[in-house]
Protein backbone atom coordinates (compact mmCIF):
# COMPACT_ATOMS: atom_id res chain seq x y z
CA UNK A 1 0.00 0.00 0.00
CA UNK A 2 2.69 2.40 0.56
CA UNK A 3 4.05 2.32 -2.97
CA UNK A 4 0.80 2.35 -4.36
CA UNK A 5 -0.33 5.74 -1.96
CA UNK A 6 2.98 6.83 -3.40
CA UNK A 7 2.14 6.75 -6.94
CA UNK A 8 -1.68 7.68 -6.51
CA UNK A 9 -0.28 11.09 -4.99
CA UNK A 10 2.38 11.76 -7.76
CA UNK A 11 -0.40 10.79 -10.69
CA UNK A 12 -2.36 13.31 -8.62
CA UNK A 13 0.13 16.30 -8.59
CA UNK A 14 0.93 16.08 -12.05
CA UNK A 15 -2.61 16.01 -12.48
CA UNK A 16 -2.96 19.77 -10.46
CA UNK A 17 0.43 20.49 -12.27
CA UNK A 18 -0.87 20.55 -16.08
CA UNK A 19 2.49 18.34 -16.31
CA UNK A 20 0.55 14.78 -16.96
CA UNK A 21 2.93 13.13 -20.32
CA UNK A 22 1.05 10.51 -22.41
CA UNK A 23 2.40 8.38 -25.44
CA UNK A 24 0.54 8.23 -28.79
CA UNK A 25 1.19 6.08 -31.13
CA UNK A 26 1.18 6.91 -35.41
CA UNK A 27 0.75 4.18 -37.93
CA UNK A 28 3.42 4.22 -40.72
CA UNK A 29 1.15 6.63 -43.24
CA UNK A 30 -0.01 9.70 -40.60
CA UNK A 31 -0.66 12.76 -42.66
CA UNK A 32 -0.09 14.94 -40.23
CA UNK A 33 3.33 17.49 -41.29
CA UNK A 34 5.38 16.81 -38.48
CA UNK A 35 7.11 19.84 -36.82
CA UNK A 36 8.16 17.90 -33.29
CA UNK A 37 10.38 15.52 -34.14
CA UNK A 38 14.06 15.88 -35.10
CA UNK A 39 14.27 14.36 -38.77
CA UNK A 40 15.93 17.69 -39.48
CA UNK A 41 16.65 16.79 -43.17
CA UNK A 42 13.70 14.19 -44.23
CA UNK A 43 15.98 11.69 -44.32
CA UNK A 44 14.99 8.96 -41.88
CA UNK A 45 12.43 7.51 -44.69
CA UNK A 46 14.66 8.59 -48.13
CA UNK A 47 14.55 5.21 -50.23
CA UNK A 48 18.05 5.24 -50.58
CA UNK A 49 18.37 5.15 -46.59
CA UNK A 50 16.06 3.18 -45.92
CA UNK A 51 17.47 0.77 -48.55
CA UNK A 52 20.73 0.71 -46.38
CA UNK A 53 18.71 -0.21 -43.46
CA UNK A 54 17.54 -2.84 -44.85
CA UNK A 55 20.30 -4.07 -46.95
CA UNK A 56 22.38 -4.06 -43.59
CA UNK A 57 19.89 -6.39 -41.53
CA UNK A 58 19.75 -8.57 -44.59
CA UNK A 59 23.31 -9.06 -44.30
CA UNK A 60 24.43 -8.64 -40.94
CA UNK A 61 21.35 -9.73 -39.02
CA UNK A 62 18.96 -8.07 -36.86
CA UNK A 63 21.18 -7.21 -34.10
CA UNK A 64 24.84 -6.98 -33.47
CA UNK A 65 25.00 -10.00 -31.02
CA UNK A 66 26.86 -8.84 -28.62
CA UNK A 67 28.94 -6.16 -26.80
CA UNK A 68 31.36 -4.50 -29.12
CA UNK A 69 34.37 -6.23 -27.46
CA UNK A 70 33.33 -9.34 -27.29
CA UNK A 71 31.83 -10.43 -31.21
CA UNK A 72 29.90 -6.89 -31.75
CA UNK A 73 31.80 -4.90 -33.39
CA UNK A 74 30.87 -5.42 -37.00
CA UNK A 75 32.75 -3.87 -40.26
CA UNK A 76 29.59 -1.63 -40.60
CA UNK A 77 30.53 -0.45 -37.23
CA UNK A 78 33.85 0.69 -38.41
CA UNK A 79 32.87 2.36 -41.89
CA UNK A 80 30.71 4.17 -39.93
CA UNK A 81 32.81 5.95 -37.73
CA UNK A 82 35.57 6.09 -39.98
CA UNK A 83 32.91 8.62 -42.08
CA UNK A 84 31.73 10.42 -39.05
CA UNK A 85 35.22 11.21 -38.02
CA UNK A 86 36.10 12.41 -41.16
CA UNK A 87 33.00 14.29 -41.95
CA UNK A 88 33.32 15.90 -38.48
CA UNK A 89 37.44 16.64 -39.11
CA UNK A 90 37.67 14.05 -35.66
CA UNK A 91 40.80 11.98 -35.72
CA UNK A 92 38.55 9.07 -33.99
CA UNK A 93 35.11 8.27 -33.17
CA UNK A 94 33.37 5.87 -31.32
CA UNK A 95 29.71 4.53 -32.45
CA UNK A 96 27.40 3.75 -29.66
CA UNK A 97 23.91 2.32 -29.09
CA UNK A 98 21.97 5.69 -28.82
CA UNK A 99 23.26 9.32 -28.27
CA UNK A 100 22.37 9.28 -24.60
CA UNK A 101 24.73 6.17 -24.18
CA UNK A 102 27.61 8.80 -25.82
CA UNK A 103 27.00 11.12 -23.08
CA UNK A 104 26.94 8.59 -20.31
CA UNK A 105 30.33 7.06 -21.69
CA UNK A 106 32.15 9.96 -22.32
CA UNK A 107 31.87 11.51 -18.79
CA UNK A 108 31.46 8.70 -16.69
CA UNK A 109 34.77 7.24 -18.12
CA UNK A 110 36.49 10.90 -18.10
CA UNK A 111 35.39 12.19 -14.88
CA UNK A 112 35.75 10.80 -11.66
CA UNK A 113 35.71 11.94 -7.86
CA UNK A 114 39.10 13.61 -8.48
CA UNK A 115 37.28 15.59 -10.96
CA UNK A 116 35.07 19.00 -11.10
CA UNK A 117 32.23 19.69 -13.58
CA UNK A 118 31.13 22.74 -14.94
CA UNK A 119 27.89 22.33 -16.85
CA UNK A 120 25.95 25.03 -18.13
CA UNK A 121 22.33 25.07 -17.01
CA UNK A 122 20.73 23.91 -20.36
CA UNK A 123 22.48 20.89 -21.53
CA UNK A 124 20.24 17.34 -21.99
CA UNK A 125 19.54 15.36 -19.70
CA UNK A 126 22.10 12.84 -20.44
CA UNK A 127 24.56 14.73 -19.58
CA UNK A 128 23.26 16.13 -16.53
CA UNK A 129 23.08 11.80 -15.38
CA UNK A 130 26.31 11.45 -16.91
CA UNK A 131 27.67 13.98 -14.31
CA UNK A 132 25.64 12.70 -11.34
CA UNK A 133 27.14 9.05 -12.48
CA UNK A 134 30.68 10.27 -12.54
CA UNK A 135 30.56 11.45 -8.69
CA UNK A 136 32.79 14.36 -9.48
CA UNK A 137 31.74 17.66 -8.05
CA UNK A 138 29.62 19.39 -10.10
CA UNK A 139 29.10 23.51 -10.95
CA UNK A 140 26.32 24.61 -12.59
CA UNK A 141 26.69 27.60 -14.51
CA UNK A 142 23.95 30.37 -15.97
CA UNK A 143 23.58 29.39 -19.64
CA UNK A 144 25.99 30.68 -21.89
CA UNK A 145 27.88 32.16 -19.05
CA UNK A 146 31.35 32.15 -19.56
CA UNK A 147 32.53 34.28 -17.75
CA UNK A 148 30.87 32.62 -14.92
CA UNK A 149 32.73 28.80 -16.51
CA UNK A 150 35.90 30.57 -15.91
CA UNK A 151 35.27 31.41 -12.44
CA UNK A 152 34.81 28.31 -11.29
CA UNK A 153 37.54 26.61 -13.56
CA UNK A 154 39.79 28.60 -11.84
CA UNK A 155 38.45 27.58 -8.38
CA UNK A 156 39.33 23.83 -9.52
CA UNK A 157 42.58 23.54 -7.18
CA UNK A 158 44.88 21.86 -9.39
CA UNK A 159 42.17 18.99 -10.57
CA UNK A 160 41.41 17.77 -13.70
CA UNK A 161 38.29 19.85 -14.93
CA UNK A 162 35.27 19.26 -17.50
CA UNK A 163 33.12 21.22 -19.10
CA UNK A 164 30.16 20.57 -20.43
CA UNK A 165 27.68 22.36 -23.58
CA UNK A 166 25.47 22.13 -26.42
CA UNK A 167 26.94 23.56 -29.74
CA UNK A 168 23.35 23.78 -30.40
CA UNK A 169 20.95 24.03 -27.26
CA UNK A 170 17.84 21.58 -28.06
CA UNK A 171 15.35 23.99 -25.96
CA UNK A 172 15.65 27.33 -27.15
CA UNK A 173 17.71 26.18 -29.99
CA UNK A 174 20.68 28.78 -29.58
CA UNK A 175 24.23 28.37 -29.83
CA UNK A 176 27.32 28.05 -26.85
CA UNK A 177 29.99 30.73 -26.80
CA UNK A 178 32.44 28.00 -28.53
CA UNK A 179 34.92 29.99 -29.20
CA UNK A 180 35.54 31.74 -25.89
CA UNK A 181 35.09 28.18 -23.96
CA UNK A 182 37.68 26.23 -25.64
CA UNK A 183 39.84 29.55 -25.20
CA UNK A 184 39.07 29.58 -21.41
CA UNK A 185 39.27 25.81 -21.15
CA UNK A 186 43.05 25.27 -23.11
CA UNK A 187 43.74 28.69 -19.95
CA UNK A 188 43.13 26.01 -17.19
CA UNK A 189 43.86 22.95 -18.42
CA UNK A 190 40.28 21.37 -19.20
CA UNK A 191 38.45 19.47 -21.52
CA UNK A 192 35.25 20.84 -23.25
CA UNK A 193 32.63 18.17 -24.03
CA UNK A 194 30.04 19.67 -26.76
CA UNK A 195 27.21 17.37 -27.35
CA UNK A 196 26.68 18.15 -31.32
CA UNK A 197 23.33 16.87 -31.01
CA UNK A 198 21.38 19.29 -32.74
CA UNK A 199 24.37 20.70 -34.66
CA UNK A 200 25.00 17.33 -37.11
CA UNK A 201 23.76 18.27 -39.82
CA UNK A 202 22.39 21.14 -39.46
CA UNK A 203 25.03 24.25 -38.24
CA UNK A 204 27.41 24.78 -39.93
CA UNK A 205 28.85 24.73 -43.93
CA UNK A 206 27.21 21.74 -45.42
CA UNK A 207 25.80 20.76 -41.74
CA UNK A 208 29.61 20.10 -40.44
CA UNK A 209 28.56 20.98 -37.01
CA UNK A 210 29.57 24.33 -34.79
CA UNK A 211 32.97 22.45 -33.48
CA UNK A 212 34.69 22.00 -37.17
CA UNK A 213 33.07 25.37 -38.50
CA UNK A 214 34.57 27.23 -36.19
CA UNK A 215 38.07 25.36 -36.03
CA UNK A 216 38.03 23.45 -33.12
CA UNK A 217 37.53 20.30 -34.60
CA UNK A 218 40.94 17.52 -33.82
CA UNK A 219 42.09 20.26 -30.81
CA UNK A 220 42.99 17.28 -28.26
CA UNK A 221 40.97 19.55 -25.41
CA UNK A 222 37.93 19.43 -27.43
CA UNK A 223 35.49 16.11 -27.57
CA UNK A 224 32.39 15.53 -29.57
CA UNK A 225 29.06 13.82 -29.05
CA UNK A 226 26.56 13.28 -31.17
CA UNK A 227 23.64 11.68 -32.17
CA UNK A 228 22.17 9.64 -35.70
CA UNK A 229 18.99 10.10 -34.86
CA UNK A 230 18.01 13.69 -35.43
CA UNK A 231 19.65 14.69 -39.31
CA UNK A 232 20.90 11.26 -39.97
CA UNK A 233 17.21 9.82 -39.62
CA UNK A 234 18.27 6.74 -37.94
CA UNK A 235 19.22 6.02 -34.48
CA UNK A 236 22.73 5.79 -32.17
CA UNK A 237 25.36 7.99 -30.75
CA UNK A 238 29.13 8.60 -31.53
CA UNK A 239 31.95 10.19 -29.25
CA UNK A 240 34.83 12.16 -31.59
CA UNK A 241 37.86 13.16 -30.52
CA UNK A 242 41.80 12.46 -30.11
CA UNK A 243 42.54 8.44 -30.69
CA UNK A 244 44.18 9.04 -27.05
CA UNK A 245 40.34 9.57 -26.00
CA UNK A 246 38.67 7.00 -27.87
CA UNK A 247 41.22 4.53 -26.58
CA UNK A 248 40.23 5.42 -22.91
CA UNK A 249 36.51 5.18 -23.71
CA UNK A 250 36.75 1.58 -25.28
CA UNK A 251 38.61 0.36 -21.66
CA UNK A 252 36.83 2.70 -19.50
CA UNK A 253 33.38 3.61 -20.45
CA UNK A 254 30.75 1.50 -18.95
CA UNK A 255 27.67 2.40 -21.13
CA UNK A 256 30.18 1.24 -23.95
CA UNK A 257 31.53 -1.69 -22.76
CA UNK A 258 28.70 -3.65 -21.41
CA UNK A 259 25.79 -2.12 -23.65
CA UNK A 260 25.46 -4.51 -27.07
CA UNK A 261 26.51 -2.89 -30.13
CA UNK A 262 24.23 -0.96 -32.13
CA UNK A 263 22.10 -2.54 -34.77
CA UNK A 264 23.29 -2.62 -38.26
CA UNK A 265 19.92 -1.39 -39.70
CA UNK A 266 20.81 1.57 -37.89
CA UNK A 267 24.08 1.75 -38.70
CA UNK A 268 23.65 0.87 -42.26
CA UNK A 269 21.06 3.96 -42.56
CA UNK A 270 22.85 6.19 -40.57
CA UNK A 271 26.05 5.73 -42.74
CA UNK A 272 23.98 6.29 -45.98
CA UNK A 273 21.95 9.65 -44.92
CA UNK A 274 25.91 10.84 -44.03
CA UNK A 275 26.81 10.42 -47.81
CA UNK A 276 23.54 11.76 -49.13
CA UNK A 277 24.39 14.58 -46.51
CA UNK A 278 28.39 15.16 -48.04
CA UNK A 279 26.55 15.26 -51.80
CA UNK A 280 23.28 17.66 -50.49
CA UNK A 281 24.52 20.69 -48.66
CA UNK A 282 21.28 22.59 -50.06
CA UNK A 283 19.72 20.28 -46.98
CA UNK A 284 21.25 22.11 -44.12
CA UNK A 285 20.67 25.47 -46.72
CA UNK A 286 16.91 24.94 -46.50
CA UNK A 287 16.56 23.85 -42.72
CA UNK A 288 18.56 27.75 -42.05
CA UNK A 289 16.08 29.53 -44.85
CA UNK A 290 12.91 27.66 -43.56
CA UNK A 291 13.75 28.51 -39.14
CA UNK A 292 14.93 32.08 -40.09
CA UNK A 293 11.29 32.49 -42.13
CA UNK A 294 9.24 30.89 -39.67
CA UNK A 295 11.38 32.35 -36.52
CA UNK A 296 10.36 35.64 -38.00
CA UNK A 297 6.33 34.89 -38.74
CA UNK A 298 6.13 33.52 -35.39
CA UNK A 299 7.79 36.55 -33.68
CA UNK A 300 10.68 34.63 -32.04
CA UNK A 301 14.62 34.66 -32.38
CA UNK A 302 16.16 33.26 -35.54
CA UNK A 303 17.73 29.59 -34.30
CA UNK A 304 21.22 28.41 -34.98
CA UNK A 305 19.78 25.23 -36.09
CA UNK A 306 16.83 23.59 -36.75
CA UNK A 307 14.90 24.23 -33.28
CA UNK A 308 12.11 26.99 -32.88
CA UNK A 309 11.23 27.72 -28.88
CA UNK A 310 7.25 29.55 -28.43
CA UNK A 311 6.92 30.43 -25.03
CA UNK A 312 3.37 29.72 -24.24
CA UNK A 313 2.05 31.18 -20.69
CA UNK A 314 1.38 28.29 -18.83
CA UNK A 315 1.51 24.33 -18.62
CA UNK A 316 -1.97 24.35 -19.61
CA UNK A 317 -1.57 26.24 -22.45
CA UNK A 318 0.80 25.11 -23.97
CA UNK A 319 -1.06 21.78 -23.90
CA UNK A 320 -3.78 23.93 -25.57
CA UNK A 321 -2.26 25.51 -27.57
CA UNK A 322 -0.16 21.81 -29.36
CA UNK A 323 -3.88 20.67 -29.33
CA UNK A 324 -5.28 22.91 -31.56
CA UNK A 325 -2.01 23.19 -34.05
CA UNK A 326 -2.45 18.88 -34.23
CA UNK A 327 -6.30 19.53 -35.01
CA UNK A 328 -5.24 21.63 -38.00
CA UNK A 329 -2.92 18.70 -39.01
CA UNK A 330 0.51 19.63 -37.60
CA UNK A 331 2.14 18.02 -35.07
CA UNK A 332 4.43 20.43 -32.97
CA UNK A 333 6.30 19.74 -29.82
CA UNK A 334 5.11 21.05 -26.46
CA UNK A 335 8.03 21.48 -23.05
CA UNK A 336 6.99 21.91 -20.28
CA UNK A 337 8.79 21.84 -16.73
CA UNK A 338 10.67 20.06 -15.50
CA UNK A 339 11.47 19.05 -19.01
CA UNK A 340 12.79 22.80 -20.03
CA UNK A 341 15.64 24.38 -17.65
CA UNK A 342 14.40 27.78 -17.52
CA UNK A 343 10.61 26.51 -16.04
CA UNK A 344 9.06 27.95 -19.29
CA UNK A 345 6.66 26.11 -20.79
CA UNK A 346 6.90 26.23 -24.34
CA UNK A 347 6.18 25.43 -27.74
CA UNK A 348 8.76 23.66 -29.46
CA UNK A 349 9.16 23.68 -33.61
CA UNK A 350 11.50 21.38 -35.54
CA UNK A 351 12.44 22.79 -38.72
CA UNK A 352 12.53 20.02 -41.53
CA UNK A 353 14.29 20.03 -45.17
CA UNK A 354 11.58 16.61 -46.35
CA UNK A 355 8.79 18.81 -46.22
CA UNK A 356 6.97 19.39 -49.61
CA UNK A 357 7.10 23.06 -50.28
CA UNK A 358 3.08 23.09 -50.20
CA UNK A 359 2.90 21.39 -46.75
CA UNK A 360 5.58 23.46 -45.34
CA UNK A 361 3.22 26.71 -46.10
CA UNK A 362 0.00 25.78 -44.87
CA UNK A 363 2.36 24.08 -41.70
CA UNK A 364 4.20 27.69 -41.23
CA UNK A 365 0.82 29.17 -41.68
CA UNK A 366 -1.45 27.26 -38.91
CA UNK A 367 1.54 27.81 -36.22
CA UNK A 368 1.31 31.70 -36.64
CA UNK A 369 -2.55 31.20 -36.42
CA UNK A 370 -1.92 29.20 -33.63
CA UNK A 371 0.37 31.11 -31.54
CA UNK A 372 -1.52 34.19 -32.37
CA UNK A 373 -4.27 33.37 -30.47
CA UNK A 374 -2.75 31.30 -27.68
CA UNK A 375 0.61 33.26 -26.65
CA UNK A 376 -1.53 36.01 -24.86
CA UNK A 377 -3.94 33.85 -23.26
CA UNK A 378 -3.58 34.16 -19.16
Amino acid sequence: MIWKNWLDEQSGLRDRAGLRRTMHPRGPDDQVVDLAGNDYLGLSRHPAVRERAAEAARTWGAGAGASRLVTGTLGLHVELETALAGFLGQPAALVTSTGYHANLAAVTALADRDCLIVSDSHVHASLVDAARLSRAEVTITPHNDVCAVSTALAQAGGRRAMVLVESVYSVLGDAASLLELAGVCASYGALLIVDEAHGLGVAGAGGHGLVRELGLAGQDHVVVTATLSKSLGAQGGAVLGSTAVIDHLVNRARPFIYDTGLAPAAAGGALAALEMLMTRPELPALVHTRATALAGALGVSAPEGGVLSVPMPSPQVAVAAQAAALEDGVRVGCFRPPSVPDGISRLRVTTSAGIPDAEWARAAAVLGQVVKEFEATT
